[in-house]
Formats: C-alpha cells, structure tokens, sequence
C-alpha cells in the first residue's frame, strides 16, 4: 500500500508508529523526548485507534524509575506497553530493564538519545544514555533520520512481540528527534498484516492472572541462578534473524533496503566510517560528494547495536578496505576505547579484515554539530601517512590535541537545495512560524523539507536560530546551514551582536525586522554588514514587524507577519497560494484561543506580504568600515572578568562552537565564577519601563516584583546626586531629609514585561513608570550602573527594615539579569530571598525551570555583595534535590560542628580573654540564627586572630578555626525547585528531608505544570487544567503539599502568593528562614505555558486574581506558635470575592478545554470550584481551632 507523505519531526514519526503496537503508554517527561509521550496521549484523546480497536491508555507517573515499573506491572498483567524517555530518565529505569528482559516481556522504549549529566547538565543529544544500558539485556536498534524512525520504529515492535526479547528503539535527541522531515507515514493496516497476532495471542496467555496463576519474580540463591540466567540464550539466539526477517517484510512492503548494518559508498572503497544515528546522513553527502569526484570511501550505518553479530557487519563490509574509522557519539573516560569501537575490534577478530587498522573518533557530544567538512576530515585523517589512530572532531582540542583539523568544507548539499535562516527570540513565534513553513511547503508541494532548531539556554527571550532547507531531492544535510540563499532576523538588536549575513550566499535575500528607514539604517547597521550586503549582491529587504503587531493588536508576537514576509521574498509557493496555505495554518492553530486571535492572525499575514520593502543598498556600503569593535569586560574580580572575556563574551556572540578545549581547562569540574550575567546587555526589550518622579510615592513596589531585578531603589547624598550621570532624575527621599531618592533602570537588561508599571500604584491616576520604546531610554543604562556604584547607607537600613517590603528592597538583590521569561513568576520569589538571605545562602537547585534560568552557561545571575558574598549555588539532578540540599547542610554542620567543638575548648580553658570568652559566648549563644550569628562570627574571628600566634592550647584551637573560618557562621540552606520535582518525582526526598527535622528551607515555585519541559501536568495541576499527558483536562485535583508537611507538626509551612499580598509572602520568607527546623514555602508562579490572556505583564495581578477567587490560598503554619499556646494556622486569605469561574476562563490552559471537551470542562470545572470552596471553609475551620 503507497504510504502517505507527511512532515513531521522524529518524535512524532514514534509516537505515530508505537501508538499501533501499544495498549499502555506509561510515561514520565524528560527533554527531549517528551513530545512522543504528548503526542500519544493527544492521539487518545482525540479517539485514535490502535491495532487492537482500543484508544491507548496513557499513565503520567511521578518519575521515569515509577514510569519503568508500571510498564513492567502493565506488562505482567498483559498489556503491550511502551514508554518513551532520555538521559538521566532512561538511567532510572535501568533496574527494571534488566528485570523485564529478565522476565522475557516484550516491552519497547522509544530513546530520543541526550547527554547524561556529568561535570554540567546538558539537554541536548549524544548517545551517552543507551550506552549504558548495554548489559540489560535489552535489544537495542538504531534509527538515523526521522523517516527511519517511522520505519524501524515498527521492526523494534514487531521483533519484541515475536522474539519476547524487550527493545530499546533509539535515535539521536533533537537532531532527529526535533529534526522536521517530509516523511512516509504507516498506515496501521500494514503495520496489521506484519503483525504475529499469535504471539500477541500467547503473550496474553503467559500474563499474570489469577484463572492460571503462577509465581514469576522469584529469589534465586547461587546453586542455581547462573544456569537459569543462561536458559535465555535461545532467545536472543533468535533476535537477529526475527529482526532481519521483519526488515525484509518492511522493505518488501514500502520498497527499502532495511539491514542489521548497511553500506553505502563506493563497492571498492578503501577507507570506511562506521557510524550510528544522525551523522550517517550526513557521511552519506559527503560520500556522494567526493565519490563524485573519484575517490573510493564508504560507510557502514549501524542498525541492530544489541545483539551485536559480527556475520552481519563483516558481511556488508567492502573487501577492498585498508582503514575503518568508528564515530562514538560518547565518551567514556578511562576506556580504551568507546564501546562501538570495541564491538567492531571484536567483530574483526579471526576474520578476512583482522589487518585492517581500526581507528576511533568521538563526535557529537552534547548536539555538537558535525559537518560535511569534519567527515572529510575523517577521511583524510585515514589517508594520511601518519593518522591519529584515536580523535574527535567537531571540536578544536589544544589541550591534549586529539582533534582532526578541518581543512575543507564544501557546500556538499546537493544543487536546487533552497537554504533559508531565520534569527529570532524566544518566545516571539519565529520557531512556531517556521514549522508551519516546512508544513506548508512540504505538504503542499513535491518538494522536500527539512527543519531544525538552535536554541540558547535563556527561556523565552533568548535567541532562536532557525534552519530551513526546501529542494527536489531528499534532504541529508544534519548539520546547520552556514551556505543560505535566505536570511531572515526577526530583532533589530541582533545586527549587533551576531554575524547574521555573513552564512548568505553571494545574491541572496536578506530580511530584516526593524522600525529603520533608508539613512537610520545607513546608521544602524554595523559597517561589517553593510559591506558583506554591498560586496555580495544581496537583495535586502525590511519590514516593522513590531509596528504592525501593534498595530493588530498582536504585541510582540510578530511571527505570522514575518512568515508571510519570507514566503514574498523566497517564492517557494505561488504568493497566493501561500497566503491561503498561510491562512489554513493559522486557523488550525491559533482556533483554540478564540476567533479573534485567528482574524488577528490572517491580518497579520495580509501586513506581512504587503508592507515587506526593498532596499536600495548604496554603493557607498562597498566602502564601510568592517572593523569591529572589541569591548574588554574589567572589573575587581579576575577570575570573573577572566571568564566573561574567554567565555560568556564569545558564547554569546554566538562563537561558543569557535571555544577550543584549553579555553574550559579552569573550568573542567563545571565550576564558574558568579555575576556573569550583569556582562551581558543583551538589549532584548522593545519598550522598557521609565521612571517619572512627580507621580512616585515611593513604595518601591516596582522593585519588589521585577523578575529581573533591572529596576531598583537608588539613596543618593546631594553630593552622590551632582555627580551623577546627565538626565538622573531624583526626588526628595520621604523619611530621611536631606537624601535624595531614584528609581534606577537596566536598560539593557529588561525584557520590557512591565510588570513593575503593571503594579506602580503612582499618584493621582498616573503611574510613576511608563513603559516607552528602547532607543529612548538607552541613557538610563549609566544611570543604572552609577546606582550600583553607591554605597547602601546605614540610616537607610536602619530606618527602612528587611521585614518591610519597601525596606527589604533596599537590600542589593543577590539574582539578576537572569535569562528567565518575560514577567516570569518564579523569580520575584528567588530574588527576595537573595536580598534577604542571600549573603550566607546554599542554593541545592532541582533541574527544571529555576535551574536554566538559575545556572545556564555562560550567564550566571547568581552574583555576590561587596564583600564577594553570596549564594553558593549547585545543581546534582531532578530527583535527588531536596537530599542534595540535606546533605549541603550535613556538610556544613559536620565540619561546623568540629569547630564548635574548639569554641567550647577556648571557653573551657579558662585561660582566655574577656572579650575573647565574651565572643565565643555570644557565638554559641546565636548558634541556629543565621542572621545574628553572622557578625558573632565576624567579631570571634576577630579575637581569634589577635592569639593565633601562640603556642598556648588557645592557640592552637584558634589556628585549627581560624584555618576554617569561612564555615564558621551559621548558614542559611535552601532548597529551590517546581511542582514536578517537588510533587513528583522529588517528593520522596522532600518527604524524608522534612521528616528528619533537619534546619533546611524549601522554597516550591508551584507554576502547576512541568514548565522547563514545555507544560506536562504534575500532581500540582488542578483539576479541568489541559496540560500535556492531560489533553482531555486534568480529572482529579490537586495534591495538597502543604496539609501533608503540616500533619508532621514540627514543619514550617508557608503557602503564598507575592501579587495577593507582598507583606504576607515577605513575613513568611523571614518567618521560614528563622525557625530552626525545616520550613516549606509554595509560591504560586504563573508561567507562560498557562496562556494568561493580557500576557506575562499581568503576572503579578494574576496571583492577587488567583486569591480573590479562591483559587488559591494564602496561610502560615508555624509550630513555635504552638510551643506557645497558640493555635500554629494563620489563615491570610480572605474569603473569596470574584469569580472562581471568571478567573480560570482567563487563562488557556483552561478555557481552550471548553472548546475541545465542552460537556467535560462544564464538569470539571464545576467540581473543581465545589473544591476550592470547600477547602477555604477546611482552612477558616483550622483558623479557629
């Protein structure tokens, strides 16, 4: 049967074909493999059927370890069950692995293969993860594109249902599986005819049942486990001939040439690369290129990994080869060799190529890109006379110089191939509108798609880079196009920053977003630019993207408007054509937030093919001066200057590739300086907040909810004022005659939300902060920077106390310039504990939302004080943090305790000094109170060091302290992390960690969803909340977090919400810091991925709507009230005064279900008012007790 063509990335092509095969989907999120488990659970939603007539039953567990288990449970039983996961999310299930392989159960995992954690988290694709489940007894099959994923996804299914050997079906994380391709897609009724339903039939029989019960799982002691472990034998005996048998059925049925390893290149080749995953196709260009030209190479593509048989590999092997490279997309420190690498050695033994050199190469890691001209390299390297037998490439390795240099790089993409590049900004729609284009174009023409993705590490906000590639012939090109017949960038501030012409070829089209006319941009533009336009024929087009969206009423959310744009200038598809095309997609995704936002959409599609211009490029532009200016970072701390000059600056020009291995020798133990971040100036926002004096009143409200702490209260002397910067505006300061006050603006490193003028109360009607366009607020970024200079000033502090929420900002905030959202919800809260407690602060963070934006290279926002103080901050993993964290403390007190022990030596000896007894004393005395222990520290090591030099007992205690002191002070342990770590998959840990009674603070930024991961449901998610792995609407509700930490008693527990009441949630962060035990704080965050309708800028006011529906609730439980008679609940929250209903239609993630499953969210939402209501009068009844 002739397959369909579809375009779709390597994530859907295994969620399209493992859905036939499968009853049960248990899954758990992970990047980047999360959108198979999404994409399954909305395919039963909307009622697809798989081979067996039944919707999949898809089970969301609370971790990739949980996830393993129910699919091993779901299997016993006699369900079909597949799940799909990566990285540190396939680690975890490894145990169960090894027992369903154990238990001969024919489970699937789908792999979207990710580096594994070392020295640095890192999202993005290698194949370090399926390497090590090599001994699980799993059979392990490799997929190199997305069209191979659909393919062999199937044999992977079909093999384990027959063989009753499990499968791991892996392909290379994000460029494969986040690689969009016009692809053949299965019908169901072929993958029907391959099926052996009588091993369906059998499997079913040996399942667990109690009509024919059996025991399974039993312990075995050493007389007999070894032989019955080898009784297995037969059955993987048979894998490989089941899977070449369904090989040969899928290349009879669609016409392909499927084998456990094949070749490709020249039947005489001489030098041959043997390699898995995406870097085939790419070998695969290349081979054609320089065959073409009359050499004689070839490669080997890996398929069936385990079992591996040699017969297989020797059999496709050319008889004429003289040398084998091995690509390892892995490392394994310490090896001989990487483990593909291996296999081959002893697959050669004993047969005709036993002589044949064998050479070994590690690419890839960490998504590094490979291109056309390291393949080369690979192969020269096997030419020459003198070849380096291990290597990498990819990579410039100056340090222990492993790597093969790269000396061609031919454009290797075959001819009429269209190359198209597009700069853009997370979040402003430029990745979104892109994958429409290759949908448009791929199935609407004969031609072929490609799509990939370059992402920063900042969330939205950060810089997108978009690959498109649109030809005749199939697309083999896996690398990133650096050889474009189009460019677009979609932020004017990029022409700064990053080499965007420079990857065009000569005649090419280049767009550019921008509000410049014909002389701004003869200013604007940077002469390196202009010239390369000038001297290279390129056709420059510019349109006001951001104007128009204005004007439609479509904000910064211009990505329709430049679509259409691309689709005049490029002419791939007839003008109206696309339009209609354009106009069909957009109704298709923007229909579940409302008509208006479509009609809006379809407006800006007009706009955009109609108001994009040309320009004239002056002859004059030949002539501009191409040198670029080289601005050093300087500063009082080396090291971190240091690494803002040979790091952030190159990484964030987009140069990071260019990094060679000596440049990370400082750095190799994932250690780096704080407060890089303030280097940055990324100059992101369109309009930016600006401050009028006559209309302030001083609450500094503004600075209290910024996320990015770029606007701050500034106390400035006359004398500090005269030299201030040109056009500082001041006020007289309320309170403190004689000081003036200013309200301060980073510029450059606002994102332009505006929630700060969302919140300014201001006087009389006017708001003191007005948000106005970049260009004319450029001057207050040396304002700013002056502010910074000032000293805080002791009256200030005193008079104006922490536990106020305008005295608390003026305490320097210890988070800034982070890469989070615009208007995020989770960094207010972050950044008041840094100003609070910020200087004594461990931070353990769980991986998620408040670690990318918390601790992404190269920008780190933690910074110190002007003493060098500030949060230590660490990341282990996502499960492990709150035991993280609990350790950090062990730790500090171990060693701490050591020297509370010489303290109490001093004291003891009776030999001291006064003021040197009356310091140790008033040490002991604030032992548990961060806050107060601080300056007792401060003042003992003080005394210490005036007898250190001694050779009395006192001294010698005074060295062994003095020698540590910096463990001295009480520290403040925190604990931050999301409701998916902290309700899922960390909640055993957090549940031990309180339990213990250890003195740790946890702070939950509870966003009600897996954020980092793209917005999967956790146990947060309220009840009638579309989330992904909840497409039909949330059905239970919400786990109560805090009520379980309250049964203990002896847990501080805080439940708030800044924008309902910025005292409550300031009284309870001082309140939680305080108590010597373990505190709990949930903070509600709103997050993009709610869909709030006015946007991120109303964040704050969110949460004030969120309380004054009910919601969410505001309350404090503090056992040492109890200690004193008191009742420990403090209900803050007032009884509900707007609509429960109201509020929830204002955000997506939940109106959209009325308009999916009308009858359903009338249901849900009902029961989940009922519940809200209810719990309210449960918490007014604990009030009272």
């Amino acid at each position: 049967m002739a397959r369909k063509m579809k375009t779709m990335d390597g994530n859907n092509a295994a969620a399209h074909v493992s859905y036939a095969f499968t009853d049960v989907a248990a899954i758990y999120p992970i990047t980047p493999s999360s959108v198979m488990a999404d994409e399954t659970d909305k395919y039963a939603a909307g009622g697809r059927k798989n081979l067996f007539g039944r919707e999949v039953k898809v089970a969301e567990m609370q971790s990739e370890a949980g996830a393993s288990g129910a699919v091993h449970g779901s299997l016993a039983a006699g369900a079909l069950t597949t799940t799909y996961t990566a990285s540190q999310g396939l680690l975890l299930m490894i145990p169960n692995m090894f027992k369903m392989a154990g238990e001969l159960l024919p489970a699937v995992i789908h792999v979207s293969a990710r580096s594994v954690a070392t020295h640095a988290l890192c999202i993005f694709g290698d194949q370090s993860d399926i390497y090590a489940c090599r001994e699980t007894g799993f059979a392990m099959l490799c997929s190199n594109n997305p069209q191979e994923v659909m393919d062999l996804g199937a044999v992977a299914h079909l093999a384990a249902i027959k063989g009753r050997v499990p499968f791991l079906h892996f392909f290379d994380g994000f460029r494969t599986s986040h690689e969009v391709q016009k692809i053949a897609v299965w019908d169901y009724k072929d993958l029907g005819d391959m099926l052996d339903w009588d091993a369906v039939d059998k499997f079913r029989r040996r399942a667990l049942n109690p009509e024919h019960p059996v025991l399974r799982g039993s312990a075995q002691n050493g007389d007999i486990f070894f032989q019955a472990r080898e009784a297995s034998n037969p059955y993987y005996d048979a894998v490989p001939e089941i899977v070449v048998d369904y090989m040969n059925q899928v290349n009879k049925k669609i016409g392909t040439d499927y084998k456990p390893f094949n070749y490709y290149g020249a039947p005489d080749a001489e030098q041959v690369i043997i390699a898995m995953g995406s870097v085939c196709d790419c070998t695969e260009e290349v081979i054609d290129y320089l065959n073409a030209r009359g050499e004689k190479l070839g490669l080997v593509k890996v398929h069936l990994y385990r079992p591996f048989v040699a017969k297989y590999l020797l059999d496709v092997l050319p008889k004429t080869v003289k040398k084998i490279s091995v690509l390892d997309r892995t490392k394994e420190p310490g090896s001989i060799g990487e483990p593909l690498y291996l296999d081959i050695l002893a697959a050669l033994v004993d047969s005709e190529f036993a002589g044949v050199p064998v050479y070994t190469g590690r690419y890839g890691l960490g998504s590094k890109d490979t291109t056309p001209g390291d393949i080369i390299a690979v192969y020269r390297n096997m030419q020459s006379g003198t070849p380096k037998k291990r290597f990498t490439i990819g990579i410039v390795d100056d340090l222990t110089n492993l790597s093969l240099p790269v000396r061609e790089n031919p454009d290797t993409v075959p001819a009429g191939t269209h190359s198209c590049k597009f700069w853009g900004l997370g979040a402003d729609g430029t990745v979104g509108a892109n994958k429409n284009s290759i949908k448009i174009i791929g199935d609407h023409t004969d031609m072929y798609a490609q799509g990939y993705f370059d992402y920063d590490s900042k969330k939205s906000g950060g810089l997108t880079v978009s690959h498109l590639r649109f030809g005749k012939k199939p697309i083999k090109s896996t690398y990133y196009i650096s050889q474009a017949d189009f460019v677009a960038c979609h932020n004017p501030s990029y022409v700064d920053k990053y080499d965007i012409v420079e990857d065009l070829k000569k005649g090419g089209n280049f767009l550019l977003n921008c509000p410049w006319t014909g002389k701004e941009l003869d200013e604007r533009l940077p002469g390196k630019m202009k010239k390369y336009i000038a001297e290279n024929g390129i056709h420059f087009y510019t349109i006001d993207g951001i104007k128009i969206g204005k004007e439609l009423g479509l904000g910064g959310r211009i990505n329709t408007i430049l679509q259409a744009a691309f689709f005049k200038i490029a002419n791939i598809v007839p003008a109206d054509q696309a339009i209609q095309f354009m106009k069909d997609a957009a109704t298709k995704s923007y229909s579940k937030k409302g008509e208006k936002v479509v009609a809006m959409n379809h407006a800006a599609i007009e706009r955009g093919m109609q108001d994009v211009h040309e320009v004239q490029v002056p002859a004059s532009w030949k002539d501009a001066d191409p040198t670029e200016a080289v601005e050093k970072a300087t500063g009082d701390r080396p090291e971190l200057i240091d690494y803002v000059n040979n790091v952030l600056k190159p990484v964030n020009a987009f140069r990071g590739k260019k990094l060679t291995v000596s440049d990370f020798k400082d750095y190799a133990d994932g250690t780096v300086p704080q407060g890089s971040a303030a280097y940055e100036k990324r100059g992101i926002a369109v309009d930016v907040p600006e401050w009028n004096p006559a209309n302030c009143i001083q609450c500094n409200f503004c600075s209290y909810v910024c996320p990015h702490a770029v606007i701050r209260p500034v106390v400035m002397t006359p004398e500090e004022l005269a030299k201030a910067p040109e056009g500082t505006k001041s006020k007289d300061m309320n309170g403190l005659p004689g000081l003036k006050f200013s309200v301060t603006v980073s510029t450059l490193d606002c994102t332009g939300c505006g929630s700060c003028a969302q919140v300014c109360p201001g006087m009389k009607g006017e708001k003191a902060l007005v948000l106005k366009p970049i260009d004319t607020q450029r001057a207050g970024q040396a304002v700013f920077d002056y502010g910074k200079t000032i000293a805080p000033k002791p009256e200030v502090l005193e008079k104006f106390k922490a536990t106020t929420v305008k005295g608390s900002q003026f305490r320097q905030p210890l988070l800034e310039f982070s890469g989070a959202c615009a208007g995020c919800g989770e960094t207010p809260y972050a950044k008041l504990a840094t100003q609070l407690f910020g200087d004594r602060m461990f931070i353990a963070n769980a991986t998620g939302c408040t670690s990318i934006w918390g601790g992404s290279e190269p920008a780190t926002p933690y910074t110190v004080n002007r003493e060098g103080h500030g949060p230590a901050w660490s990341n282990s993993l996502f499960e492990d943090n709150a035991e993280y964290g609990y350790g950090m403390s062990l730790g500090q007190d171990a060693v701490r305790g050591r020297l509370v022990e010489y303290v109490n030596g001093i004291l003891d000896s009776g030999s001291a000094s006064e003021g040197l007894k009356d310091a140790g004393k008033n040490y002991l005395a604030t032992i548990t109170d961060s806050g107060a222990n601080q300056p007792a520290a401060e003042a003992l090591i003080s005394e210490l060091e005036k007898v250190q030099n001694g050779s009395s007992d006192i001294a010698e205690y005074a060295k062994k302290i003095l020698a540590d002191k910096d463990y001295l002070a009480k520290k403040s342990v925190w604990i931050f992390g999301g409701d998916g770590w902290a309700y899922d998959i960390g909640f055993g840990g957090l549940d031990h960690v309180i339990a213990s009674g250890a003195n740790v603070n946890i702070l939950v930024f509870d966003t009600e969803v897996y954020s980092n991961t793209g917005g999967q449901a956790s146990k947060s998610t309220p009840m009638g909340s579309v989330a992904q792995f909840a497409a039909t609407g949330k059905a239970v509700k919400k786990k109560d977090l805090a009520e379980i930490a309250m049964t203990y008693g002896y847990v501080y527990v805080a439940h708030v919400a800044m924008g309902a009441d910025y005292n409550q949630c300031l009284k309870a962060f001082h309140e939680a810091e305080s108590y010597n035990g373990p505190s709990l704080i949930i903070a509600y965050a709103p997050c993009i991925n709610h869909g709030i309708k006015g946007g991120m800028t109303i964040a704050q006011q969110e949460e004030k709507k969120a309380v004054a529906s009910g919601y969410w609730n505001n309350y404090r439980y503090d056992p040492r009230r109890a200690d004193e008679g008191k009742n420990p609940f403090t209900l803050d929250s007032k009884a509900p005064t707007e609509s429960y209903h109201d509020f929830i239609m204002g955000e997506v993630r939940y109106n959209s279900l009325t308009r999916s499953f009308p009858e359903r969210a009338q249901v849900l939402f009902k029961r989940a008012e009922e519940d809200a209501a209810a719990k309210y009068e449960e918490l007014e009844k604990l009030a009272k007790q």
